[in-house]
């Protein structure tokens, strides 16, 4: 009876070290004790990449460690994408990321190494933004009716620019076009500043971008707004309607950027760090810089955030299909 009381005390002793480390890696005990890894799959600049520049700084005052951004660019966000699937699920690495990474890649491909929905636990959405509806004001069209009866008249006729072939803003284009019954022709470029140049010199006719991108060009008459698309007005154009109420109900394209895990993560870990997002992202300053952006704060549950993903997967593989853009 001793002599097995004995072993069992000294196998008792020989795991300890080793389970212990797991609870408390599950409890999240002491975590974290070294810098975290944010992964961004887009260069610096991008709009994800100034959003979690901006937000990481106070998640890491709050952590006493550093949250070190490894932006991994390219091949349209499934570098980092595949980089942070892949990850050790132990909380030392996140990814902040757009529905380009985890609702549109996997329709625009015929294979992905990564599934957005299987192989991430999601932490929240951090702030999310409308698309602006804008013409060149050679266009004869004031509102988004006239817009589309525009269009009807010359099915073809008008062109739109986007960022390239399956990029959030021609999606959201060919949605548009599918839900106003209008024929109208992409003309996709390599990034949104080269699109942008073209509109403003005439050569395009129309395009959906970010606030804080044509903000400047609209208050200048360069570019005519015709709505935002949006589910309610935004505050920083508040006499501009929405594409909804403007003419096609129902119409929304609301780009977002938000914060997930490796599948697996313990959720006591995913727990503190969606707390620490929710936090900063409801201080005045950082609820100001979003403003300056056009971006309005989140900070939704996981399980909300997880809901979004599901819907927005839902949503693009069927824009997907109705536009035929694939980038393989």
């Amino acid at each position: 009876m001793k002599i097995h009381l004995l072993i069992t005390l000294a196998v008792v002793s020989i795991l300890s070290p080793v389970l212990h480390p797991a609870a408390q890696a599950a409890s999240g005990e002491n975590w974290p004790t070294k810098p975290i890894r944010v992964i961004v799959p887009v260069p610096a600049g991008g709009n994800p990449d100034v959003i979690t520049r901006i937000v990481t700084p106070g998640m890491s005052a709050q952590f006493g460690q550093q949250l070190v951004v490894d932006n991994r660019g390219g091949a349209g966000g499934m570098i980092g994408a595949e980089l942070a699937a892949r990850a050790v699920p132990d909380g030392y690495t996140l990814f902040f990321t757009s529905p380009g990474s985890m609702a549109i890649l996997p329709y625009l491909h015929k294979k992905v190494p990564y599934d957005p929905v299987r192989d991430f636990t999601p932490i929240g959405m951090i702030a999310s933004g409308p698309f602006l509806l804008v013409v060149h004001p050679s266009v004869q069209a004031k509102t988004v009716k006239e817009l589309i009866a525009l269009a009807k008249a010359q099915p073809g006729k008008i062109n739109y620019a986007s960022a390239g072939n399956g990029t959030a803003n021609h999606l959201a284009m060919e949605m548009f076009k599918n839900m106003a019954g209008i024929d109208i022709t992409h003309v996709p470029y390599k990034g949104a500043p080269q699109a942008v140049t073209d509109l403003l010199g005439g050569n395009m006719n129309m395009m959906f971008n970010s606030i804080p991108t044509m903000i400047q060009h609209i208050k200048s008459g360069r570019v005519r707004l015709l709505a935002v698309a949006s589910a309610k007005r935004t505050p920083q154009l508040p006499d501009a309607p929405t594409v909804s109420e403007a003419g096609v109900p129902g119409f929304e394209a609301v780009p977002w950027v938000g914060i997930v895990a490796p599948a697996k993560t313990p959720r006591a870990i995913i727990t503190r760090v969606h707390d620490a997002m929710v936090k900063v992202v409801r201080t005045p300053e950082i609820r100001a810089q979003f403003e300056v952006l056009g971006m309005d704060p989140a900070g939704g549950t996981p399980e909300e955030f997880a809901a979004t993903i599901r819907q927005e997967n839902e949503r693009y593989a069927k824009v997907v299909k109705l536009s035929g853009a694939k980038v393989d």
